[in-house]
């Protein structure tokens, strides 16, 4: 008892000061240092304590005994069962930070996670880690677990605030009648208004003052904390232009083709991603490890392809069946996919000369007056061999100067036995998995979300992240890439994400089990007569001859998806056509080519860049180009 006050009506009212303040308590410690200065109580505050002070002691002290007593035994099941899991939550979170200082003294100064010995160079895989803060599933539980006591506790302190204070209780409830009273006059003489109703507005000073509509939902990714960046974003983040061209091809898919755009450059460069990605694997190490800003500083104008196969499956027939979509192989992104994506930028560069160039009349002896490098990864690497060769029997232009393929697939015969046992799943079970399965994908937006959550536990809980790396090491043979931090790529969020066909996966198993870089087969002769004019799919290698542009193939030591053997076995094929090739190895894994900041790899790719000059043209002006002509007629 303190001024005629009990100690429990304190801790009453103190609770209904704190309770719409609560966020202020975990910063309690601060303010104490600070000298402990506390929030005044509310003027209706003070009249419940005077009011209760009145109160004769012993009717105060029962009461007070009663409701102590009830509270106590209502909060304490609630307490103990919600205290159980949280504890156990935070012993495992200091569990894990117990081992991550012992990381630094074992591998050196470095703060990753102790696996990072096997995946050296992987401080720069993903951009901005340092200021990610996204939320893991277990941190969501956590929060989930603290905010559901945190109102439990908040229900409970203002129903014994209000039992304790009758006067403002009859007040609120007054004011619940008040307002509804009001609400009904307000819908009498306005009309009914809708909630979802969409309000119709007009800022001043636009140039169109017409009323545009004003939507205030909230966006999902801000709801459910998760990483939905796109390359756009990453590109103009970073300072970059950024242009996107959509591309239809002539079988109706919509391609995304993504520009870093120097439009008077007269060298370009276009990067071709691997199965499962996309263009964001070129700009995902930033601006120092990432080959697309490398190219760009280096006066090329950058184009990003991306091949078919997004989840929100883009096609002219916004009816098209599941089945159908996804009805395509390695011969659609080479036939269908990289002509479409050549072709547009073909006719983009020619235009843009032309127009930056208004005064002078050019005498090209090309058709092209640029030139073109390719760089691909894996599958991309596969699809533009099998493009040049093709564009070179049906005699069409490929229109480019020089391949540099990161991998490349399209030999598969040395593979672990993982990729044996997926071949001949593929190849025996095909006619029946194609019905059930046409694609591979996760299929929900709730869990590619639970994917993008789980990928950042990964990151934040060591042990966890490094049991996940070790199973896709194992899995991929034994492969070092850094498969983690790829799955928290924004390219797998939870709006989209790259998929991969039932026929690519099989077009692979083929290849492997063929041992031979072939085209797809349909599973009948009269099928493949139909398509290739044979009873049996081309063989590319023996058509590596037609390749007339110089190419670099290069290998990764450490590569057990796609290994330096079967790299070696496009030189060998290409080097005794007479094509002009190169092979390097590097000690990369299968995915430090696009997701690892690699110094080395990005001088060799720049510098075979470099080897292509670019269109010389001879240029005179239209005086010049008048005179002749009338010295010719003359």
């Amino acid at each position: 008892m303190h001024n005629g006050v009990s100690s429990f009506n304190h801790f009453i009212h103190e609770l209904s000061v704190d309770s719409d303040t609560s966020s202020l308590e975990y910063s309690s410690a601060e303010e104490d240092d600070s000298g402990g200065m506390s929030t005044p109580p509310s003027p209706s505050s003070q009249t419940s304590l005077r009011s209760w002070a009145s109160l004769p002691a012993n009717y105060e002290s029962h009461w007070t005994e009663w409701i102590t007593f009830i509270v106590w035994w209502v909060l304490l099941p609630a307490r103990i069962l919600l205290w159980v899991p949280l504890y156990l939550i935070r012993l495992f979170g200091r569990r894990n930070s117990r081992m991550l200082p012992m990381s630094p003294g074992r591998y050196g100064h470095s703060s990753r996670p102790y696996f990072s010995k096997a995946i050296p160079g992987k401080e720069h895989d993903v951009p901005n880690r340092t200021t990610d803060r996204r939320r893991g599933v277990i941190e969501d539980l956590q929060l989930g677990i603290e905010i559901f006591i945190e109102t439990i506790f908040d229900f409970f302190h203002k129903a014994a605030h209000l039992l304790l204070s009758p006067s403002e209780t009859f007040g609120i409830v007054l004011s619940w009648f008040s307002s509804s009273n009001h609400s009904h006059s307000s819908k009498g003489d306005y009309g009914d208004v809708s909630d979802d109703e969409v309000v119709q507005t007009a800022i001043l000073g636009d140039n169109d003052s017409s009323p545009t509509e004003r939507t205030t939902t909230t966006t999902t990714t801000s709801l459910y904390n998760t990483d939905t960046r796109t390359c756009q974003d990453v590109i103009t983040e970073l300072g970059y232009p950024y242009e996107a061209i959509r591309v239809v091809t002539s079988d109706g898919y919509g391609l995304l083709l993504e520009r870093i755009p120097r439009r008077d450059a007269r060298k370009a460069v276009y990067l071709q991603h691997g199965v499962m990605d996309s263009s964001m694997g070129w700009v995902s190490n930033g601006v120092v490890g990432s080959p697309a800003f490398a190219a760009y500083d280096q006066g090329y104008d950058v184009f990003l392809g991306n091949f078919r196969g997004l989840v929100s499956r883009d096609h002219v027939n916004k009816n098209i069946s599941s089945k159908d979509f996804w009805r395509y192989s390695i011969n659609e992104h080479a036939t269908e996919d990289i002509p479409a994506m050549i072709e547009k930028i073909h006719d983009i560069k020619t235009s843009e000369l032309k127009l930056y160039q208004p005064t002078i009349e050019e005498v090209v002896k090309e058709e092209q007056p640029y030139k073109l490098c390719v760089v691909s990864h894996s599958l991309g690497g596969a699809a533009v061999l099998m493009y040049v060769i093709t564009r070179r029997i049906e005699e069409k232009p490929h229109r480019f100067s020089r391949l540099i393929l990161l991998s490349p697939a399209g030999f598969h015969d040395d593979s672990n036995v993982c990729f044996t046992f997926m071949e001949y799943t593929f190849l025996f079970l095909a006619p029946v998995l194609k019905r059930i399965v046409p694609a591979f994908y996760i299929p929900t937006k709730f869990f590619r979300m639970l994917l993008n959550k789980l990928a950042r536990d990964f990151h934040n809980y060591p042990a966890v992240g490094g049991l996940v790396q070790t199973l896709m090491s194992y899995v991929v043979g034994g492969d070092s890439s850094n498969w983690v931090g790829v799955m928290g790529l924004p390219h797998y969020n939870m709006n989209d994400m790259p998929a991969i066909s039932f026929c690519v996966a099989q077009h692979l198993a083929q290849i492997k089990h063929s041992g031979k870089f072939k085209m797809f087969d349909y599973g009948s002769s009269s099928a493949n007569m139909e398509v290739y004019g044979s009873p049996e799919p081309l063989d590319l290698g023996e058509f590596y001859g037609l390749i007339d542009v110089p190419v670099d193939l290069v290998a990764g030591k450490k590569d057990k998806v796609i290994r330096p053997s079967m790299v070696r076995k496009h030189y060998i094929v290409m080097r005794d056509s007479g094509v002009d090739v190169s092979y390097n190895e590097f000690e990369y894994a299968h995915l430090d080519f696009t997701f690892s900041h690699r110094e080395e790899l990005l001088a060799y790719v720049m510098s075979r860049l470099l080897l292509v000059e670019p269109t010389q043209t001879q240029t005179v002006h239209k005086k010049g180009m008048k005179l002749k002509k009338k010295m010719e007629t003359g």
